[in-house]
Order: structure tokens, then sequence, then C-alpha cells
């Protein structure tokens, strides 16, 4: 919602962009920066109640209602498997759409738009089996800073995700 006043600079940012490309949503999540693609941001809220849905995979919130439409919400460092945070003032949802389809990304602190142009995108880093390891679209410099890219394709787009914006959907028909 822009009436929260604690995202409207970042807010202002998303909704003025005269060309989204190379363009990222910055956020914090355990210490690391990370950023998504800004043509697929919405809006960011202030963390709000979260109704649960049985039967979805830990990282699957529940969802919430954003001016009568259900939403599913996933928060993002169950979906790496990082430690449990309590959420705070500073956590947030990030509404992303992606074909037509939109989710809730709780993450723990919203930062800014950054200008991160191709040439300073680098792929992933050949690692092992990790966990979060294939949602990373690249590692993103800015300065002396490394900001993890996430692919929110590959994010979004499992199974367990489809499953959950399927019942959101039916629960609310």
């Amino acid at each position: 919602m822009a009436e929260d006043k604690r995202y409207d600079n970042v807010q202002e940012e998303i909704d003025s962009e005269d060309t989204q490309k190379d363009k990222y949503l910055t956020f914090h999540l355990a210490g690391e920066d990370y950023g998504i693609e800004i043509q697929y941001v919405i809006e960011i809220i202030g963390i709000q109640k979260i109704t649960d849905v049985p039967d979805m995979p830990a990282f699957i919130r529940g969802v919430i209602n954003l001016r009568g439409k259900v939403i599913p919400v996933m928060d993002v460092r169950a979906r790496f498997n990082l430690p449990d945070r309590d959420y705070d003032d500073r956590t947030c949802i990030i509404v992303v759409n992606i074909d037509e389809t939109e989710v809730g990304l709780v993450v723990d602190e919203v930062s800014e738009v950054s200008d991160i142009p191709e040439s300073n995108v680098e792929p992933p880093p050949k690692t092992g089996k990790g966990t979060g390891g294939q949602y990373i679209q690249g590692m993103g410099k800015i300065n002396n800073a490394v900001k993890i890219l996430l692919d929110v394709h590959k994010l979004l787009f499992s199974e367990e995700m489809m499953a959950l914006i399927a019942k959101a959907q039916e629960d609310h028909n």
C-alpha cells in the first residue's frame, strides 16, 4: 500500500521509472543484499496479517487480502532454508506480478532501486547443490558491493507455488 510512508520513496522510484532495463529493487535477507528486476514489482507493503493455508510447504506463509484480491505469500528466508526470524517493523512484503500471477515475497527489509547495467552482472557462481542457488540469475556489482540477483520466475513457478496459487484462487471463488 502506497499509504505506508516507510516505503514511499522506493515506491515512487518504482512508479516513475522511465525505463526498467537494468533496474533492480534491492532488499536485505539474513545479512545479504538481493535484487529482483523492477519490472516485476507492483508495490511494497508493510507486514500484515497472513492467513494460513493448510497443507502447504513451510515457505508458503499463506495468503493476504490486498484490496479484495487474495495473494499468496512466500517467506523468502524460508524458501532459501535460512533461519527463521520474527517479523518486525522493517519486515515487508514485495508484491510481484509474473505472467499475470501476483505473489507477495516477505523480506527482512527493502533497500532501494539500483541501476545495475548488464555489463556489471556476472553469472552465478558454480557451486555444489546449494539451497537457493537455483534461484540466482546473476551477481550484480555496484561499486565494491555485490547484490545477489534473483530469477523471480524460478523462485515462484515451482510445483508448490502453483498449488498455492490454485488453492488461493479456489478459496476466493
